[in-house]
């Protein structure tokens, strides 16, 4: 196998894994905007309230899957409980015992694919987080943490 300088699951961009994913809503990754000249390592840009913007490229979400469909390359259907998104290629990672069921509470590490009408990620990792709901209660309020912090600090652009 040829080393092309790519991380496994990158999709051929070799920067994708040099910056750790930002959690994201669904909600909020819709606001997300694509950037112009899309040949950036990330795509994706989130307007903040000082006028700068946080990249977006590689995500991580949360959320209970909706539908799978099996079908021409595993998709599934989540919702964080702010919006639906999608994700393809679930059968593309990497995976204990199957757990890609509807009602599932599952993690999502994902490239974003497209933001609006709905966001669009392809799997990079997939994580079953069902046996614990401290996950599900306490993930709005991680990623709303998050953000909280970004928009506080001034931004250098």
């Amino acid at each position: 196998m040829e080393d092309t300088g790519t991380k496994p699951g990158s999709g051929g961009d070799p920067h994708l894994f040099d910056y750790p994913p930002v959690k994201m809503l669904a909600d909020r990754l819709k606001e997300c905007k694509k950037r112009a000249g899309s040949a950036a390592s990330s795509p994706f840009i989130l307007e903040r309230p000082c006028g700068c913007a946080l990249d977006i490229g590689l995500v991580w979400m949360q959320g209970s899957v909706i539908v799978v469909r099996p079908a021409g390359g595993a998709t599934i259907r989540l919702t964080d409980g702010t919006h639906t998104f999608t994700v393809c290629g679930a059968d593309k990672v990497p995976k204990g015992k199957p757990f890609l069921l509807p009602g599932k509470y599952v993690m999502v590490m994902g490239v974003v694919l497209s933001c609006n009408p709905e966001p669009v990620l392809r799997a990079v990792k997939i994580t079953d987080l069902s046996e614990n709901p401290v996950h599900q209660t306490m993930w709005k309020y991680e990623v709303d943490d998050l953000h909280k912090i970004l928009n506080s600090k001034i931004c250098i652009c």
